[in-house]
């Protein structure tokens, strides 16, 4: 049975509502996390391994490139006490009624889509991530695809490519200066933030934004404004979506939404490709009621090679590269293997999804 599942074990209090260990149980926990054994799924940076390398855990690394089948992971994960996934592994129901003694999921990102969250928390499993480390590095990466796409610098560089540089003529593939347009964020969390502070102190940017819950700090500091998410897709100039992947925001971004945006706008998605839907996204830049859009996120991923969005002059899309820098991925590695590390020393996990199956 596992630790997060012995509560006769583990006590909390009035003013400690997250369970930590007995008093007589310290002295046993470096003989628990000896006997563990930790499924790693992927080949994660060092940075987090080393940190379970250095802990009596035996640990069992997935060396091929490709991700493990779904009958693969479950057969591998049947055998050990714990998981250490990523987004490309499913943890669906099917998965955790064959798996359901594993003690402890920790997830190598900030979204867990991939996780069914209700089957884990019915069957007393905690689901850990690794929030806000790689919120500068998906920042960089929608301001980056806003100018991108706003200077149209992927088709620009496809024309060297293909030989077509050719005379200067001052009137073709003309872009926009972001420089006092409004930006519009769908979902201003961490990331969102971000973008929006990049925004603001580049180009002086007007800030709206459309969420489930005021952002007051955000308001306060930035001067954003929130709005109805109609008047978000009425005013702005660039949207830039950052929200989670939930079923009221799966694609919420269809063709009524983008025929509410202007024909000058731009649409921004580093989020999570199913909050919008692609063949609305490319009906709308066909007929001109956007005027382009820059991906980091695609649905489905990966993105078939002749999907009509890379050949518009107006697009830019990435093979979804948000964390893609060596400081982002060695926090959420070091974040992921902190999650498991703690819960087998204190019962606790420093970032969790549910915390409800570690404290009801």
């Amino acid at each position: 049975m596992g630790l997060g599942k012995q509560k006769d074990l583990w006590y909390g209090g009035k003013n400690n509502p997250v369970l930590t260990p007995a008093p007589y149980l310290l002295n046993l926990i470096p003989i628990m996390i000896g006997k563990k054994k930790i499924l790693i799924t992927r080949n994660y940076p060092a940075a987090g391994m080393d940190l379970l390398k250095k802990e009596p855990f035996q640990l069992t690394f997935w060396e091929k490139e490709r991700p493990m089948t779904p009958d693969e992971l479950a057969a591998q994960a049947e055998n050990h006490d714990a998981l250490l996934c990523t987004l490309t592994d499913r943890i669906d129901k099917p998965f955790l009624d064959r798996c359901s003694h594993l003690e402890i999921i920790s997830q190598f990102a900030v979204g867990y889509d991939n996780i069914d969250i209700p089957e884990a928390t019915h069957k007393k499993i905690p689901v850990g991530f690794t929030p806000d480390a790689m919120s500068e590095a998906t920042a960089d990466i929608a301001f980056g695809l806003m100018i991108a796409t706003a200077r149209k610098f992927f088709f620009l560089h496809k024309t060297i490519l293909n030989k077509e540089w050719g005379y200067f003529n001052p009137t073709s593939h003309l872009g926009f200066e972001p420089k006092h347009k409004t930006l519009g964020v769908f979902g201003l969390g961490r990331i969102g933030v971000k973008m929006a502070e990049r925004c603001k102190a580049a180009y002086d940017m007007t800030i709206l934004y459309h969420n489930r819950t005021r952002n007051a700090l955000a308001e306060k500091q930035l001067g954003a404004r929130y709005v109805s998410f109609d008047r978000l897709l009425e005013e702005s100039d660039i949207l830039s979506v950052h929200c989670a992947l939930t079923p009221e925001t799966r694609q919420i971004f269809d063709a009524r939404a983008f025929r509410k945006m202007k024909p000058s706008a731009v649409f921004i998605n580093t989020a999570r490709g199913p909050i919008h839907h692609e063949p609305d996204l490319i009906e709308a830049l066909q007929h001109k009621e956007l005027w382009g859009a820059g991906l980091d996120v695609t649905d489905p991923e990966p993105m078939a090679p002749d999907n009509p969005l890379l050949s518009m002059e107006n697009v830019c899309v990435l093979p979804h590269a948000g964390s893609g820098t060596m400081e982002a991925r060695d926090r959420m590695s070091v974040l992921a293997a902190e999650n498991i590390i703690m819960f087998y020393k204190t019962g606790r996990v420093s970032h969790i999804v549910n915390p409800e199956v570690l404290t009801g």
